[in-house]
C-alpha cells in the first residue's frame, strides 16, 4: 500500500490487490515506528495519522524473576517522534488507502486474491487473481509481491531462499485491559515461557511464546492450564485471563526467519516479509517493510516513467536493502539463540541476562536498542519523490 501510494504520486499507474473486502481483521504487528512516522510527515499525512486512535509509548520494558528492566528508551532518540506508536493496522492501511485513492492513477481491488503469476518468455507480465465475480488477470510492467511470509507469488516465482529457523511459535489472544493497568508493552519471562502484552487501550493483545511446534501440546493440556500459566507468570492478568473460554479465541503464529537469496526476477520484485520473513523479536517487520517500499519507490520512479525498467534496477533495490535486512536478522538470530532458546528450555524462573543488567546500570545505552528498533539500520527518506508525470 505504501509503495502504491508513493508510485501513484509519481503518476505511475498502480493496481493494489487486497484479498479481503476490508482491513478489519486481527493483525499481529500494529506498531508504527519513528522512521515510519517521519515518512508520514514527509507525505503530509502526519496530522491525519495523529487523529487516528493510538497510544505513543516511549520505552520498552521486560520483567524477570529478579525485577523489571527497561530495554529501550525512545525518549533518548533525537528524532521527530521519540516513541513507538501503537495503532490498529487496519486504521493505518485505511489512512494510506484514502491518500492513494485520491490520486487518479491508483486503483485498489478489494476481495481480489492473487493466485499466480502471468509469465511469457521468462518474464513476469502480471498476476492472476480470484475476484468476487471469478478469475481476473492484471497485467503490469512490474509485479511486486508484498503478500507476506506465506507469499503465494514468492512460491510461484521459485526464487531460492535461506531459512534460519526459529525456536518459538506464538499464541495470540485478546484480554480486556483495566484502566489502571501498566501502559505500553509489558513483557514477562518465566520458566519455559514468555508473555508479551501489547497495550491496545481497552484491551491487551497478548503474545504467549511457546517452544517451536508446541502448539498441539499446549492445546492438549487444555484452556484451564493455559489460563493458569498466564496467571502464574503475570498475576495482573489473573482475572482477565478467565475471558478465555474457547480455543477459537486463540490463534497461532508459526514463526519463521528466512530471506530470499534473490528478491527479484524479470518483471517481479519481492519486498517486506515476502522477501525476508522476520522474527517477531523487536516488532521490526513492519518497519523494514515500509523502508523497503520507500526505497523501491525512489529507485523505480524514473525507470517506470522512462520505460527503462530492467533487472539491474531491481537488483539495486535488493543491494540497498540487504544490509538493514541481514543486519536486523542477525540481531534477531543472536537474541533467539542466547535469550529466547535458553528461556524456553529452562524449568527455573528466569533472571535478567547480563546485557539487560548492563543497560540498567548505564541508561544512556538504552538509546541503542531504541534506535535499532525504532529507526532501523538504514532509514529511508521520501526526498526526491515529488509528484510527477504519468507512467
Amino acid at each position: 500500500m505504501m509503495l502504491g501510494l508513493l508510485l501513484a504520486r509519481q503518476g505511475a499507474g498502480v493496481t493494489v490487490l487486497e484479498k479481503h473486502k476490508d482491513f478489519l481483521r486481527d493483525f499481529r504487528g500494529d506498531t508504527v515506528h519513528p522512521s515510519t512516522l517521519d515518512v508520514l510527515d514527509e507525505l503530509g499525512l502526519g496530522p491525519a495519522a495523529a487523529a487516528v486512535p493510538h497510544r505513543d509509548v516511549s520505552e520498552l520494558r521486560t520483567t524477570f524473576s529478579d525485577g523489571t528492566y527497561r530495554v529501550a528508551d525512545f525518549g533518548r532518540l533525537r528524532v521527530g517522534h521519540p516513541y513507538i506508536r501503537f495503532m490498529p493496522q487496519s486504521d493505518f492501511l485505511d489512512l494510506l488507502a484514502d491518500a492513494a485513492g485520491a490520486l487518479p492513477t491508483f486503483r485498489l481491488l478489494r476481495s481480489h486474491e492473487a493466485v499466480g503469476l502471468i509469465e511469457s518468455g521468462g518474464v513476469v507480465r502480471g498476476v492472476r487473481a480470484q475476484g468476487p465475480e471469478g478469475p481476473v488477470e492484471v497485467r503490469a510492467a512490474l509485479t511486486v509481491a508484498a503478500d507476506g511470509r506465506n507469499s503465494i507469488l514468492r512460491r510461484h516465482s521459485g526464487l531460492p531462499s535461506r531459512n534460519y529457523g526459529a525456536p518459538m511459535d506464538v499464541l495470540w489472544f485478546r484480554l480486556r485491559r483495566s484502566p489502571d493497568a501498566a501502559e505500553g508493552l509489558d513483557m514477562h519471562f518465566g520458566a519455559g515461557r514468555v508473555i508479551l502484552g501489547i497495550d491496545r487501550g481497552d484491551y491487551w493483545q497478548v503474545a504467549y511464546v511457546i517452544a517451536k511446534g508446541g502448539d498441539a501440546k499446549v492445546r492438549a493440556a487444555g484452556l484451564a492450564d493455559l489460563r493458569r500459566q498466564v496467571a502464574a507468570l503475570v498475576p495482573g492478568l489473573a482475572a482477565e485471563v478467565e475471558q478465555l473460554q474457547d480455543w477459537d479465541q486463540v490463534r497461532t503464529l508459526t514463526v519463521r526467519l528466512d530471506r530470499l537469496r534473490r528478491w527479484h526476477a524479470p518483471g517481479l520484485l519481492c519486498i517486506g516479509d515476502a522477501a525476508h520473513a522476520m522474527s517477531p523479536i523487536g516488532g521490526v517487520g513492519i518497519n523494514l517493510a515500509i523502508q523497503d517500499a520507500v526505497c523501491a519507490a525512489r529507485m523505480l520512479a524514473r525507470p517506470l516513467r522512462n520505460q527503462t525498467l530492467n533487472s539491474r534496477t531491481l537488483a539495486s533495490i535488493q543491494r540497498r536493502r540487504w544490509f538493514p535486512t541481514a543486519g536486523t536478522q542477525l540481531l534477531q538470530r543472536v537474541a533467539q539463540r542466547f535469550l529466547v532458546s535458553p528461556m524456553l528450555a529452562s524449568s527455573k524462573p528466569s533472571k535478567a541476562p547480563p546485557p539487560l543488567r548492563l543497560l540498567a546500570r548505564h541508561p544512556r545505552l538504552q538509546a541503542l536498542p531504541a534506535r535499532i528498533i525504532g529507526v532501523g539500520l538504514l532509514p529511508e527518506k521520501v526526498q526526491g519523490l515529488t509528484p510527477g508525470r504519468g507512467a
